[in-house]
């Protein structure tokens, strides 16, 4: 049985459309004819069907996933903050732990200064 031959002719439009078996008897035996017609559920314009009926949500869903998504990246931010501070005081302490270091060293570079001085001054005389 040969398989029948769809010819489609139309102006362009955004409408969507699609083939639907004509109810006419076709001329050239039994090969059916198709027609084009409009789709049998009409969606208000400007309105998409979603590619899969689990990702549909309602605005209420819509909007604990928004304040999900909030409370999540400030709780992360709070972490964040908490690691930074952290941080920083370890640099603080360990800035003053090296001016104490070099404070030490100063004071014993001035007193050896001092030593060297009234060793050089005595010898001189």
């Amino acid at each position: 049985m040969p398989k029948p031959i769809m010819a489609v002719t139309r102006e362009e439009t955004d409408e969507e459309t699609e083939l639907a078996p004509s109810h006419m008897a076709a001329t050239t035996g039994d090969m059916p004819t198709y027609q084009i017609r409009a789709p049998t559920t009409a969606l208000p314009q400007g309105v998409m069907m979603a590619a899969s009926p689990g990702s549909l949500h309602s605005p209420q869903q819509l909007a604990e996933e928004a304040t999900r998504k909030r409370e999540l990246r400030l709780m992360k931010n709070r972490e964040a903050a908490r690691e930074c501070r952290r941080k920083k005081k370890e640099y603080v302490k360990c800035l003053e732990n090296r001016v104490a270091v070099l404070e030490n060293q100063n004071k014993t570079l001035i007193e050896e200064l001092k030593a060297l001085k009234d060793l050089y001054c005595h010898k001189a005389e």
